[in-house]
């Protein structure tokens, strides 16, 4: 039996694998876009054709990619296949994707890199493989026939070597992504190949390994990014028997870790790469308190640096950090400086003086406060600074702030948003050249002469404002939203105004100076403006009268049966065509009362069914699908039947179901314009008892013979001949 057990799970295997293969993606666009991931797949799915041109099939289980799984998308540009289980790749896989652009091969099982993946993939310009199991590159390069290729991202927590040889054929890429935590061996020029790069990112802990890339780097990579490193001494120069010119601008150091000693020794470092002009620390922690080497910082030779941003530095002995004496000499060319989000609460005001070339100091999302502002901002700080951001920090007086800006001469930008000054002076004092103020977010209640009139550009947009009426000619922005005004400022006091922000506000009303001087005869308003709350009482008592009438409208003339029966219609009629003759399964689907059942089934069945040649009829009791909604039913039974035939009475027209059976009968005379009803009169009727809705019934009834059931014997012979006659017709 274990034999027998073994043989049927090897076949339920195999046709759960041919099922799989032949199950299609389902989830194709008119953009060609098929977009099947997250679908358990455990395959690439088959019928792919030449239209597609995006495929996404990631995160599902697919272990394996078949030489044919692709080979009919010859016109596809994205492949994303990150977050499967893919281990293996076949040779010639890709080799109908010529026209491939972005290839995402990312988060999968490839413990190892064919070239032979990429040999047709001439058109490929992004390529993701990070996440995967290899270990190194190869022997030679993946790469080599990608020469469009424009972005790499490659490594994972495994990824431990790169040789030389690894990026020949690679010579230009606008951002290379290596992710190298355990990065231990480099072999050193494996980078050298690539003649440019715009922006490279490296997470590594190595510091010898990130030396010997940046000594490679350093006449190819414009801005270098470098994460999670934890920053050691090292004596080697960064720029060892390289020649000038080098190409590196830009340096980013992100999740990393620095001590004292190496803070002193990479400036040193770093002041001999001549084209550096950008450097920049994100998220990173210090592991000192400002100890650094003065002596060897200062006997170096300047820097070249004009652009230093520090964001969210984590310094773990905050208060005991130093104030940097001794620097002064190391920051006159700095012409931008960020440092925020890094608790910084003063600068010593000797420090600040020296910093003589800054244009832009960015102190956003720190400790300032208005006494350690003063020191700060001291006589002869900053001298060249012209935009100054001081927003998010925990200053309270606007004077105090205004008095200390006062000794920037050249300020042309000031941002104090978000903070918590709560009121405003009627006077204060600001620099002449101040063009651009942010006051957003500060909860001042009013505007008073503290505004400066020499701005251009002026942000209060999230207080606590109810109006606005400040002169100030010069102003061509004016961001006024969140506030409580309930008026628009007027045109007047800003004459030279080109931009208005003013959304979330409490306006109800508008300005009216052009009507200044006018007489009140002459001024005339819309019956909106004057009586708002009238007008809009009005408007709903209308709204709800026109609602009335036409309620009162659609129950007179039955326009919610109209739609009920119309929906019902439409609903069938989303099902296949009607069957073609050959395929009727009756010839008469006969419609009557539970009351008339007697004589339908006991006389006129019998009569019919046993004649000579036999008619075959439906009878809902008999011929009805058990289980099957009712209304289907009819349906069905009128389309399979070639006639419907009524047997009326008093009865018939009181009944719910047989109305429905009228119902949809009207619509199929109308549908098919055709004279499938067949009317029996089992005892005498009225034709206005027949609902006025159904009109062409009525009219059959008045323009068209109809059969009567006879009570005298003699003439009921000539009934049946008429009626199998009609049934015939």
């Amino acid at each position: 039996t274990w034999r027998v057990w073994a043989i049927y799970m090897v076949l339920a295997a195999n046709l759960s694998e041919e099922q799989a293969l032949k199950q299609p993606c389902p989830s194709c666009d008119a953009t060609q876009l098929c977009n099947c991931s997250s679908m358990g797949l455990d395959f690439i799915p088959s019928g792919l054709t030449s239209k597609i041109t995006t495929l996404n099939l990631a995160h599902n289980r697919i272990k394996h990619i078949r030489s044919q799984d692709l080979q009919q998308t010859v016109n596809l540009r994205v492949l994303l296949l990150q977050s499967n289980e893919i281990s293996s790749i076949d040779e010639d896989s890709f080799r109908s994707l010529g026209k491939l652009e972005l290839l995402d091969l990312s988060n999968n099982n490839l413990a190892h890199l064919s070239p032979a993946w990429f040999g047709h993939l001439f058109s490929l310009q992004h390529l993701h493989l990070q996440g995967n199991s290899y270990r190194d590159l190869g022997e030679s390069s993946p790469f080599s026939s990608l020469r469009n290729l424009s972005s790499l991202h490659l490594g994972n927590r495994w990824f431990s070597t790169i040789r030389q040889g690894n990026f020949e054929g690679t010579e230009l890429l606008d951002k290379l992504w290596i992710e190298g935590g355990n990065l231990s061996q480099y072999e050193p020029g494996s980078l050298k190949s690539i003649k440019k790069i715009n922006h490279m990112i490296i997470n590594i802990r190595s510091i010898q390994v990130f030396s010997a890339i940046v000594r490679d780097l350093l006449h190819s990579v414009i801005w270098l990014e470098v994460r999670e490193i934890k920053l050691e001494i090292e004596n080697k120069s960064l720029v060892q028997n390289s020649t000038l010119p080098f190409r590196i601008r830009k340096l980013t150091f992100k999740d990393a870790s620095f001590t004292d000693q190496y803070i002193s020794r990479i400036i040193v470092l770093l002041k001999e790469i001549t084209s550096l002009q950008e450097l920049e620390a994100i998220d990173c922690v210090l592991e000192g308190n400002g100890e650094w080497d003065i002596t060897e910082i200062v006997s170096s030779r300047q820097s070249f640096v004009e652009k230093v941003s520090v964001i969210n530095i984590m310094i773990l002995n905050f208060h005991l950090f130093l104030d940097l004496d001794g620097m002064e000499s190391q920051i006159n060319k700095l012409k931008t400086l960020t440092i925020a989000s890094s608790r910084v609460f003063m600068v010593p005001c000797k420090l600040a003086k020296h910093f003589s070339s800054l244009l832009y100091l960015d102190f956003h999302d720190n400790l300032l406060v208005n006494n350690r502002l003063d020191e700060t901002i001291c006589e002869d700080a900053w001298p060249s600074l012209q935009t100054l951001n001081l927003s998010q920090n925990s200053l309270k007086s606007l004077k105090q702030t205004a008095n200390s800006v006062t000794r920037l001469p050249e300020l042309i930008n000031l941002d104090i948003s978000q903070n918590n000054f709560g009121e405003i002076p009627d006077v204060c004092a600001w620099p002449k050249s101040l063009k651009y103020l942010n006051l957003s977010s500060t909860q001042i209640p009013k505007l008073t002469t503290c505004i400066p009139s020499t701005l251009e550009v002026l942000d209060v947009s999230a207080n606590k404002l109810k109006e606005f009426g400040l002169q100030l000619p010069f102003l061509k922005e004016l961001y006024l939203a969140k506030n409580q005004l309930k008026t628009l400022p007027g045109a007047a006091p800003i004459p030279n105004l080109v931009a208005l922000s003013i959304r979330r506000n409490k306006l109800n009303s508008f300005s009216r100076e052009e009507f200044g001087g006018e007489q009140v005869g002459a001024v005339h308003l819309s019956l909106m403006e004057c009586h708002r709350s009238l007008m809009v009482s009005l408007i709903c008592v209308l709204v709800f009268l026109v609602i009335l009438v036409l309620v009162a409208l659609g129950y007179k003339y039955h326009v919610v049966w109209y739609l009920r029966m119309t929906w019902a219609w439409l609903q069938a009629k989303r099902k296949p065509k009607r069957a073609p003759p050959k395929d009727i399964c009756y010839d008469a689907f006969v419609s009557y009362s539970e009351n008339d059942s007697e004589w339908v089934e006991n006389i006129m069945v019998r009569e019919l069914e046993q004649a000579c040649p036999p008619f075959r009829l439906c009878l809902h009791k008999r011929d009805f699908v058990p289980g099957k909604w009712i209304v289907d039913n009819i349906i069905d039974s009128i389309e399979k039947s070639h006639k419907t035939l009524f047997v009326l009475s008093e009865h018939f027209v009181q009944s719910e179901w047989c109305k429905y059976e009228l119902d949809f009968s009207h619509f199929r005379l109308f549908d098919e314009n055709n004279d499938a009803a067949i009317l029996v009169l089992l005892e005498p009727i009225q034709s206005k008892a027949i609902p006025k809705r159904f009109c062409k019934l009525r009219k059959i009834m008045n323009t068209k013979t109809y059969l009567e059931w006879p009570l005298e014997e003699e003439q009921q012979d000539r009934f049946w001949e008429n009626l199998k006659g009609a049934l015939k017709s």
